[in-house]
C-alpha cells in the first residue's frame, strides 16, 4: 500500500519522540510499564482486582481512593493473604493476547524494561521477537545474570506466578525499600541515566505514589527529563460539572507535580493514541535505517561497474556521514560496493562513527528449488522489518545463461510497500529500479505526501540519465533528510 497522508502531532508530543528516539539510537531510552498497559489487553485494574475483596468488606471499591490500604484492610481481617494471592492467581493467569503496544515496545532496542505489573505480557512479547529477557522480580534475581539476555525487565512488584511475595498491601509497601533495596538502586540509576517514558499510569493508579517517592528521592532537586503519556480528562454524560471541575483539578496538580519530578505529562484526548505515539516511535527509529536493495549482473550503458562502484559506494559513505544505518542483501554486483563505501567511513574515524551502521544480510543458502522462494521471502521481510526507507538500483540478474530481472527487487518493493516504508528508486540506473521509478513517479502524491518541491525535483532527477553520479548521490540525500524532518504524525 501507499503511504497516506496522517494528522500531525502536538509540537510537544513530536518534540519528545524526536528525542526519545535519538535516546534509542544512544542506547539510552527505558520504559515503566504500569496498570493501564495490562488492562488494554483484557487484565484488570486494581480495582478490578479488589472489587470482591472490597465486597467482603462491606465496602464499595468505587468509593475508595487507597486501595493498597484496602488491600491491607482484608490482610488485618483474615490473618492471612491467601484470598488475595487466589485473586492475583485467577485475574493474571489467563491468556490474554498481546496489544500493538507490547509489540512495538518489545521490537524498540530498549534495555530496561520497568513495571509494577504481575502480568507476563512484556517478556511474553519479548519472546515473541526473539529477544531473550532476563527477568528480575527478586531480591535474589537482582544478584544473577541471565547468559546471553539482551534485555532486562524488572517486575518491582512481583510475578503472577508467586503470588505470595507480591507487593499488595500496606505492610509490603512499608517495607520495600528494606527487603527490595536493590531494586531502588538499580531503578535510582536508570532515571539518573535514562531518559524514561512512563506509560499506563493515571492519577488513580496506587501505585504512582510510590514510584513518585523513588523518583524524589533519587533526583531530589536536580532531575533529569522523563516523560509520561497521560488522557485529558472529560465530562461524562451524567457527571456533575463540579465533580468533573474538581477531577481537573486533581489531574492539574498531578501534571505540576510530575513536573517538579522532571516528568513532563504529555497530553492526549484519547488512550488509543498510546499505540498510534508508540508506533511513530518505532517508524522514526527505523527511518534511521536504509535498505539498499539492487542486483546487477550486467549494467546497461551510459553504466559500468566502475561508475555503478562510485554511486553504490558514495551514497553509503554518504548515509553512515549522516549517523544513518546501511543495511545490505549482498546482492550481486551491488551488495560489496555498499559494503565498501560503508566500511571506509566507519574505519577512517571510529571514534565518529559505529561498527554496528552496517549491516550485511546475505541470502541463506537452500539446495531444496521448492523451499529457496519461501526461505528468500522470510529473510527479507526479516531484514526490511528493521529498516524504515529503502533505495532501489539496478536489478539485472543471470538465470541459466540469459540475463533477466531480479524479481527479488519487485518483490522487496513490494514488501516495503506493505510494511510502510519510504521507498526511493534510482531510476536512472535502468532495469527495475526504472520500472520501480515509473510506478512511484506515477502515484508520487500517495507515496510521498506533503513533500515540498525540492523533494519532486530531486525525485525527477533520480529518473533522468543524464544526471550524474554526484548529482543522484545528492538528490537521494535531499530526499532521505527531508523525509526525516517531515513533522511528528499520527497513523
Amino acid at each position: 500500500m501507499a503511504r497516506k497522508a496522517k494528522a500531525a502531532l502536538s509540537p510537544e508530543i513530536g518534540a519528545f519522540v524526536d528525542r526519545y528516539v535519538d535516546e534509542l539510537i544512544n542506547g539510552k531510552g527505558s520504559v515503566f510499564l504500569g496498570a493501564g498497559m495490562s488492562v488494554d489487553a483484557g487484565f484488570v485494574n486494581w480495582k478490578g482486582l479488589l472489587k470482591n475483596i472490597a465486597a467482603e468488606l462491606g465496602l464499595d471499591v468505587d468509593r475508595e481512593t487507597n486501595l493498597v490500604a484496602l488491600a491491607q484492610y482484608h490482610y488485618n481481617e483474615r490473618n492471612n493473604r491467601s484470598e488475595l494471592n487466589q485473586r492475583i492467581l485467577a485475574e493474571f493467569t489467563e491468556e490474554q493476547k498481546l496489544t500493538p503496544s507490547h509489540h512495538v515496545l518489545a521490537r524498540l532496542p530498549i534495555g530496561h524494561y520497568w513495571t509494577t505489573n504481575y502480568d507476563r505480557l512484556i517478556e511474553t512479547a519479548l519472546n515473541a521477537q526473539n529477544r531473550r529477557p532476563d527477568v528480575k522480580f527478586t531480591a535474589e534475581h537482582m544478584k544473577l545474570t541471565k547468559p546471553g539476555h539482551d534485555a532486562v525487565v524488572y517486575k518491582m512488584h512481583g510475578d503472577v506466578e508467586h503470588p505470595n511475595d507480591a507487593i499488595l498491601t500496606k505492610d509490603d509497601y512499608e517495607g520495600y525499600f528494606r527487603e527490595h533495596e536493590t531494586f531502588v538502586t538499580a531503578l535510582s540509576g536508570d532515571l539518573v541515566q535514562t531518559t524514561m517514558l512512563f506509560l499506563g499510569f493515571s492519577f488513580t493508579d496506587p501505585n504512582i505514589d510510590y514510584v513518585h517517592s523513588r523518583v524524589r528521592l533519587t533526583l531530589r532537586n536536580k532531575p533529569k527529563s522523563h516523560y509520561c503519556i497521560l488522557c485529558r480528562l472529560h465530562r461524562s454524560a451524567r457527571e456533575k460539572k463540579e465533580n468533573f471541575e474538581y477531577r481537573k483539578r486533581q489531574q492539574d496538580y498531578l501534571i505540576k507535580d510530575l513536573r517538579r519530578l522532571g516528568i513532563q505529562a504529555l497530553m492526549i484526548d484519547e488512550y488509543k493514541e498510546v499505540p498510534q505515539i508508540l508506533a511513530l516511535i518505532e517508524a522514526r527509529y527505523r527511518q534511521r535505517t536504509v535498505f539498499v536493495s539492487g542486483a546487477a549482473h550486467t549494467f546497461p550503458a551510459p553504466w559500468n561497474a566502475t561508475r555503478a562502484h562510485q554511486l553504490l559506494a558514495g551514497l553509503s559513505s554518504a548515509l553512515i556521514r549522516k549517523r544513518l544505518n546501511v543495511v545490505t542483501g549482498f546482492g550481486l554486483g551491488v551488495g560489496t560496493s555498499v559494503v565498501s563505501g560503508a566500511l571506509e567511513t566507519i574505519l577512517g574515524d571510529k571514534a565518529k562513527y559505529r561498527d554496528t551502521q552496517l549491516q550485511a544480510s546475505p541470502f541463506p543458502v537452500s539446495a531444496d528449488d521448492r523451499g529457496r522462494s519461501k526461505l528468500y521471502r522470510q529473510h527479507r521481510e526479516r531484514v526490511l522489518a528493521k529498516c524504515g526507507i529503502a533505495v532501489f538500483a539496478f536489478g539485472t540478474k543471470l538465470e541459466g545463461s540469459k540475463v533477466v530481472e531480479a524479481k527479488g527487487m519487485r518483490e522487496e518493493f513490494e514488501i516495503a510497500r506493505n510494511d510502510d516504508l519510504i521507498v526511493i528508486p534510482i531510476g536512472a540506473t535502468g532495469s527495475v529500479a526504472r520500472d520501480l521509478w515509473n510506478q512511484v513517479n506515477a502515484e508520487f502524491d500517495e507515496f510521498y505526501p506533503n513533500v515540498s518541491t525540492a523533494f519532486a525535483r530531486n525525485f525527477k532527477r533520480l529518473g533522468q540519465d543524464t544526471t550524474t553520479v554526484d548529482e543522484l548521490i545528492s538528490a537521494v540525500m535531499s530526499m532521505v533528510e527531508e523525509l526525516r524532518r517531515l513533522p511528528c504524525q499520527l497513523a
